[in-house]
């Protein structure tokens, strides 16, 4: 799939994008993972990758010294300006994970992302990677979320391509059906990717999510 479907697909399912946040043993393990992710954000400037409709940021706002949520969609980010922020302390801004294009005044000692890494090529990986050190630097907090398969709720694998990389079918509101790159990385394929780039690597898991944190090196 690619980065402008991708990106096309979530524009398209952007007002219905917070309902699986309702779902009662999701919305229990979200709020848990949500409380894990503020603590270890407390204090930081923080980057958001991806901030989607601003339920995570929501969170992150509430311990963090600032954050700067980005996303690749207009849609996504007016959404997310919809939730209460603590005063002067959230900035949104149009931005690629793929491609940084960041204000050069502003500086960063964290990165995190909720339901994004699954959505990156695993030949992508290096390229992601060098754009997070350069937005955050050498040792540098980078907390990552995102989805763990659960059996009668993830929606089943489609496809799996020569690099390993899985896809699911997803229908939009209007009834279309697409493709949508969704990874699900192993404890050990995670660990093993991020130690050339980071120290301190921990990966933890509730039921519906995964969270890795690590210290770039």
């Amino acid at each position: 799939m690619k980065r402008e479907a991708l990106a096309e697909y979530y524009a398209q399912c952007a007002e219905s994008f917070d309902e699986k946040y309702q779902e009662p043993d999701l919305e229990e393990d979200a709020y848990a993972a949500a409380e894990h992710v503020a603590e270890a954000l407390a204090d930081r400037d923080v980057l958001e990758l991806g901030c989607g409709s601003g339920f995570w940021t929501q969170h992150i706002a509430e311990t963090a010294k600032s954050v700067f949520a980005t996303d690749i969609n207009e849609v996504m980010l007016e959404l997310a300006q919809d939730h209460d922020y603590p005063e002067d302390k959230v900035r949104f801004a149009i931005a690629d994970w793929h491609d940084l294009q960041l204000p050069v005044e502003q500086k960063f000692n964290a990165c995190f992302a909720a339901g994004m890494w699954s959505h990156v090529r695993r030949d992508e990986y290096e390229s992601v990677f060098k754009n997070i050190r350069k937005a955050i630097g050498n040792g540098g907090l980078v907390v990552l979320i995102d989805d763990n398969i659960v059996e009668d709720f993830t929606a089943p694998t489609a496809r799996t391509d020569s690099d390993g990389n899985t896809y699911q079918i997803r229908e939009l509101p209007d009834g279309t059906r697409v493709e949508v790159i969704k990874n699900f990385p192993t404890d050990s394929y995670l660990k093993k990717k991020f130690a050339s780039i980071a120290r301190d690597i921990r990966v933890s898991r509730n039921e519906f999510f995964w969270m890795l944190t690590c210290v770039l090196k």
